[in-house]
C-alpha cells in the first residue's frame, strides 16, 4: 500500500514540474516536441537532413541540431520554432558536446577523422583537431578543462586540452566506443563500446580504466546487446546505459559497479536524458519509432510515446 501512495505522489511531482522534451528523428529530418504534462508530441518541426545528436545552448533558448547530411550544425530558436543559421561542423557531424561556458561547441566528425570546434558566437571554426577513425562520441568535463572524443574504429578516448586544442592522452577501449559521460565530479569517465558489449569507467586523473561493466540479458543473444548512450543520476547513485537493439536500459549501481535492474523499453535504444527534476528518463527507441518514460525512482517503464521515424537524439528543459 506504501508504495501506491509513493508512487502517486511521485506521479503529482512529477506533473507539477512541466518539461519540454525534443527528439531528433534521423529518417524524417524533423524535431519532435513532447508535453511531459500530457505526454504527447505536441509539433514537429523540419530540420535539416538526419538529425542526430541535439544540445541545447546555456541560455536553453536554442538547440543546436547535427544535421548530419548537410555536414552542419543547426541552431534551432526554441521560442519561434525556426532555423536560424548553420554553423561550420566539418564533415557528417553526429554528437557533440558544449563547453561549460557556452560558447564553444566540440563536433565530432565521423567521415574525415576529426573533431572541429566552433565558436557559437562569432560563428566560425576556432580548430580542427585530427583524431582517429570515425570520431563519435563527444564530451567536455564539468571544469571545461579537457574534452574527449571516441574514435569508434580506433577504439580510442582521444583526450583533448580545451586550451591548446591539442591531444594530450589516448586511452584504448574496448571495440566500437559509441558515448561517453563524465561524473557530475569530473573525476570519472563512463565510455560505452557497442561491437565489445561493454562499458568501462576510466579515472579523469590517470586516464586509467579501473572498472569494465557486462551486461547479461536472459533470453537475449550477447551480440545484440551493445551499449550506446549512458546517463548518471546527479547523486552518483545510478547509472543508465541504454543497449541498442537488446531493447533494454540497464540500470548500474554506481557503488559496486554491478547491474541490479535490466528495463525493457522500445526497439534499438539509442540515446537517454532525464527530466529536469531527474525523476524521469526518456529514451529514444530507432526501430519502433517511440520514447520510452522511466520512473527513476520506482526504476520502471511508466509509458511509450510515438514520434517521428529513427528517433536518435533528445534534450529536455523545464517549461515552468
Amino acid at each position: 500500500m506504501k508504495r501506491t501512495v509513493l508512487s502517486a505522489a511521485l506521479l503529482v511531482s512529477a506533473l507539477a514540474q512541466a518539461d519540454t522534451v525534443f527528439i531528433s528523428n534521423e529518417k524524417d529530418n524533423t524535431i519532435s516536441v513532447i508535453d511531459s504534462k500530457t505526454q504527447k508530441v505536441t509539433d514537429t518541426i523540419r530540420v535539416g537532413q538526419r538529425p542526430r545528436g541535439i544540445v541545447l545552448d546555456k541560455s536553453k533558448t536554442q538547440l543546436y541540431v547535427c544535421a548530419s547530411d548537410d555536414d552542419t550544425v543547426q541552431i534551432l530558436d526554441l521560442k519561434s520554432k525556426k532555423i536560424i543559421a548553420n554553423l561550420p561542423s566539418g564533415e557528417d557531424p553526429e554528437q557533440f558536446a558544449l563547453h561549460p561556458e557556452g560558447r564553444e561547441l566540440y563536433i565530432a566528425n565521423e567521415n574525415n577523422a576529426m573533431v572541429t570546434v566552433v565558436d557559437t558566437q562569432k560563428r566560425s571554426v576556432l580548430k580542427q583537431i585530427p583524431v582517429g577513425l570515425e570520431p563519435e562520441g563527444m564530451a567536455v568535463s564539468p571544469d571545461g578543462k579537457l574534452a574527449i572524443a571516441t574514435t569508434e574504429t580506433s577504439n580510442f578516448l582521444h583526450w583533448i586540452d580545451t586550451k591548446t586544442k591539442k591531444i594530450v592522452h589516448t586511452t584504448l577501449v574496448d571495440q566500437r566506443p559509441r558515448h561517453i559521460e563524465f561524473t557530475k565530479s569530473g573525476d570519472k569517465v563512463w565510455a560505452s563500446s557497442e561491437i565489445g558489449g561493454t562499458v568501462m569507467v576510466v579515472d579523469t586523473a590517470t586516464k586509467k580504466a579501473i572498472a569494465k561493466i557486462n551486461f547479461k540479458i536472459p533470453g537475449i543473444f550477447k551480440d545484440q546487446i551493445q551499449p550506446v548512450g549512458i546517463k548518471l543520476t546527479s547523486d552518483g547513485k545510478y547509472a543508465f546505459v541504454a543497449l541498442g537493439p537488446a531493447n533494454h536500459v540497464a540500470v548500474i549501481d554506481t557503488a559496486t559497479y554491478k547491474v541490479i535492474k535490466y528495463l525493457l523499453v522500445g526497439k534499438r535504444v539509442w540515446q537517454l536524458a532525464f527530466a529536469e527534476n531527474e525523476q524521469q528518463l526518456y529514451t529514444t527507441n530507432g526501430v519502433s519509432g517511440d520514447v520510452s518514460i522511466i520512473d527513476v525512482n520506482e526504476l520502471k517503464v511508466l509509458k511509450s510515446i510515438k514520434v517521428g521515424r529513427y528517433p536518435w537524439g533528445v534534450a529536455v528543459i523545464p517549461t515552468n
